[in-house]
């Protein structure tokens, strides 16, 4: 699929296989991730080198990335190349050439940035509640996998995987820009049209939420306080709801916490909520960073603000002035040829057909202050799971478990 941009210089084009962390046994944990650097050592008929060249020495980009759901394997040129950007992401997702020695240095990589994300500790904690909140479910897992799953790895298994995987109706093309569809269509017809179709069979089954309370002793300056809600997902009749409730309370600077926390008081440097949505299940994160001494305080005032909200009801004032910001937002997105891109395949994976910006800006423009409040209102706050990541935190334990928003 693909959506016309006259006015751009360039072409957004992305592969996107529809395999993620979700879609891994525990033996084999880490796997998509892994697959995603190993297709840029080589193919049969591009080097290492020559892959980084291709785009590269046009002024292009070409990159991937891998999330619990899927892999996305992307290129951005101008739109006199985007025939040779398709080119080599086609070449990227058919014909890896997996060389024994390029395999054992990039499980060698993949361990480094494993212990390097260890020290980050805000993607620590996310992976953290991922794994409290869903437990055995594989959404529980972390994308990079473990130590233990990488360093076991064979390279029979990841050339099974990748023949298994990367195949028919598990992969979307998706391209924006300034670009013809029909010309774009042959393209991809000539490139991936003799793909075998795919055997695999849906298995993928809704998570399970479990409230679970943890807390991590780590060197740190802050604590880290990272609370997860169970939320709408991509095909939830409450998703636009969702995230006009996210914006309220943690999307800005004008957001309810960020104005109460942060602007009011100043216990915190960085406060927000953040969606993360997959296609079955969502989850709604609150996110704050503070001293030892303040974290008490802070998390009765993220309790009160919602406890406020929940009772009283969000303005009628606030939610208008929310879904414009959202909207804007959209508007703004739009321009970006990289993210329309991105939308489009979304909405394919998703929905199963093309939904353009305008349809979304409709669906958000009939958002009422009731729908709203109906959404805040169902969030199950009895079953918030969380984690406090930081020096200290041991004494806290009893407060978190005990903590209600």
């Amino acid at each position: 699929m693909s959506e016309l941009h006259p006015g751009s210089r360039a072409v957004s084009i992305g592969i996107w296989v529809l395999t993620g962390t979700r879609d891994e046994v525990p033996a084999i944990a880490g796997m998509s991730h892994l697959l995603e650097h190993l297709v840029f050592k080589g193919t049969k008929t591009r080097n290492a080198y020559q892959i980084a060249k291709s785009l590269e020495a046009l002024g292009g980009e070409l990159n991937a990335y891998t999330t619990r759901e899927y892999t996305c394997y992307h290129a951005l040129v101008l739109k006199d190349h985007w025939e040779k950007a398709l080119d080599v992401l086609s070449d990227l997702v058919s014909n890896m050439n997996l060389v024994k020695k390029e395999f054992d240095l990039e499980k060698g990589v993949i361990l480094q940035e494993i212990a390097m994300s260890e020290d980050s500790h805000e993607e620590v904690i996310y992976d953290v509640l991922y794994d409290e909140a869903y437990g055995r479910h594989p959404l529980g897992r972390p994308i990079l996998g473990t130590p233990g799953s990488i360093a076991a790895m064979k390279q029979n298994q990841v050339m099974d995987y990748y023949k298994k995987n990367y195949t028919g109706k598990n992969i979307i093309v998706s391209a924006a820009g300034c670009i013809d569809h029909d010309e774009f269509m042959a393209g991809v017809k000539k490139h991936l049209g003799a793909k075998k179709k795919s055997t695999l069979k849906n298995a993928r089954k809704k998570p399970s939420w479990i409230r679970r309370r943890r807390v991590m002793e780590k060197q740190s300056e802050q604590v880290h306080m990272l609370m997860g809600l169970p939320t709408a997902s991509f095909r939830d009749e409450f998703r636009f709801e969702a995230v006009i409730a996210n914006t309220l309370f943690g999307g800005g600077m004008t957001s309810k916490l960020y104005q109460s926390v942060r602007e009011k008081r100043g216990l915190v440097y960085s406060i927000f909520s953040s969606l993360n949505t997959n296609i079955d299940s969502g989850m709604l994160n609150i996110y704050a960073g503070a001293e030892l001494k303040s974290v008490k305080k802070v998390g009765d005032l993220i309790a009160k603000e919602f406890q406020r909200v929940r009772k009283q009801g969000a303005k009628r004032s606030d939610v208008e002035m929310f879904k414009t910001q959202v909207v804007g937002s959209i508007l703004l997105g739009s321009d970006d040829i990289e993210n329309r891109m991105t939308s489009l395949a979304v909405n394919e994976m998703v929905f199963g057909q093309y939904r353009s910006v305008d349809w979304v800006i409709d669906e958000i423009n009939k958002v009422t202050v009731d729908s709203v409040n109906h959404y805040i209102r169902s969030l199950d706050v009895d079953n918030m799971s969380g984690v406090l990541l930081g020096t200290g935190v041991e004494e806290l334990k009893e407060w978190w478990e005990g903590f209600q928003l």
